[in-house]
C-alpha cells in the first residue's frame, strides 16, 4: 500500500503507547539484557512510542542494582511497571514498591495485578494500579469492582490479555469487543497485553493475532457508542488502507479521548509494532526524546 504522509495528531496518538515486556514470554530476555536494551531504546529513534519497562515484582531489587550501576538513569530515572501475574501473591509487589520508593535511578510508573479478593491492597501503594480481568461473568464482576474503586478516587485501569498463553486461549474478536464495550460503558481506562505485535489483524506464524490499528479504531467507535457486534467487525478488518484511513482522520479531541481510554499495551518485542507503524508513515519524524 502507499505510505501515509502523516497526520496532525500522530505524535499524541502513539505517545509512549508500547510498554516494554521483553522479560516476559515469549521474549524471556534476562533482566540485565532487558534493562540495558530498554535504556538504549529510550534514547533511540523510537523513544517517543516507548512506555515503561515491565518486570516481575520479584525482580525489583535486581532492577534497582542494574539501574544504579548504569550511568544513564542518573539524570532520568528508569521507569518500570511491577507485575504480579494473576493468581500470584501481592507480597512481592508490596516489597518491590517499597524497595524502589526512594531510589533516584528508578521510578515505579505502575503496578499490575490480577483481579482477586486482595487486589485492592495495591491501591495503597500510591502508584497507578492495572488490574487484569478474565472473561464472561467474572469479567463483569471484576470491571464493576474496578469501577467502584475508581469512583472513590484512585488511578485504576483494567487490563485484558489479547494473546494466547498455555493457560489462556486466544480471545477472538467477539471476546475482545466485549471487553472494549464493557470497559468503555463503565468509563474505565484500560491497557492490553500480549499478542499486539502487528498493526493489522491477521494470521502470523500460523496463529491469529489482533491488530493495533484495529484496536484503536474499535476503541474510538466504542467511545462513540458502537455496540459490541460492530466492534467485533472492526477488529476483524484486514484491509490496511481502510484502517490507516480511519486513524489518520482522527482530530485532536478524538485522539485525546482515545488515549485517555486506551492507555497502552505490553509487548515483548516493542519494535515489532513500532517499525510497522513507521513503515506505514504513521509515526512522526524520528526523535530521541
Amino acid at each position: 500500500m502507499s505510505r501515509s504522509s502523516g497526520f496532525p495528531h500522530q505524535a499524541r496518538l502513539f505517545d509512549h503507547l508500547v510498554d516494554d515486556a521483553a522479560v516476559f514470554p515469549p521474549g524471556l530476555a534476562p533482566t540485565d539484557v532487558a534493562v540495558r536494551e530498554h535504556l538504549g531504546l529510550r534514547d533511540g529513534p523510537y523513544a517517543a512510542g516507548l512506555g515503561p519497562l515491565l518486570v516481575p515484582a520479584s525482580a525489583a531489587a535486581e532492577v534497582a542494582a542494574l539501574a544504579e550501576a548504569d550511568p544513564r538513569p542518573a539524570d532520568r530515572p528508569l521507569r518500570v511497571g511491577l507485575i504480579v501475574r494473576p493468581g500470584g501473591s501481592l507480597g512481592p509487589l508490596v516489597d518491590g514498591v517499597e524497595h524502589l520508593r526512594d531510589r533516584p535511578s528508578v521510578d515505579v510508573a505502575s503496578v499490575e495485578v490480577g483481579w482477586s479478593e486482595e487486589w485492592r491492597r495495591a491501591v495503597g501503594l500510591g502508584v497507578p494500579v492495572v488490574v487484569e480481568v478474565g472473561l464472561g461473568v467474572e469479567q463483569e464482576w471484576a470491571l464493576d469492582d474496578i469501577a467502584r474503586a475508581v469512583d472513590s478516587g484512585p488511578d485504576v485501569r483494567a487490563k485484558f490479555r489479547t494473546g494466547a498463553t498455555p493457560t489462556w486461549a486466544w480471545p477472538d474478536e467477539n471476546a475482545l469487543a466485549a471487553f472494549l464495550d464493557a470497559t468503555v460503558l463503565r468509563g474505565l481506562a484500560f491497557k492490553l497485553t500480549g499478542g499486539l505485535h502487528h498493526v493489522v489483524r491477521g494470521d502470523h506464524g500460523g496463529e491469529p493475532m489482533h491488530g493495533l490499528l484495529n484496536v484503536l479504531v474499535a476503541t474510538d467507535e466504542a467511545l462513540d457508542g458502537a455496540e459490541a457486534d460492530d466492534l467485533a467487525t472492526l477488529l476483524s478488518i484486514t484491509d490496511v488502507e481502510h484502517l490507516v484511513g480511519r486513524v489518520t482522520v482522527l482530530d485532536g479531541e478524538r485522539v485525546d479521548r482515545l488515549r485517555a481510554s486506551f492507555t497502552g499495551f505490553g509487548c515483548c518485542g516493542v519494535l515489532d509494532p513500532l517499525t510497522e507503524l513507521e513503515a506505514l508513515g504513521l509515526l512522526p519524524e524520528r526523535t530521541t526524546a
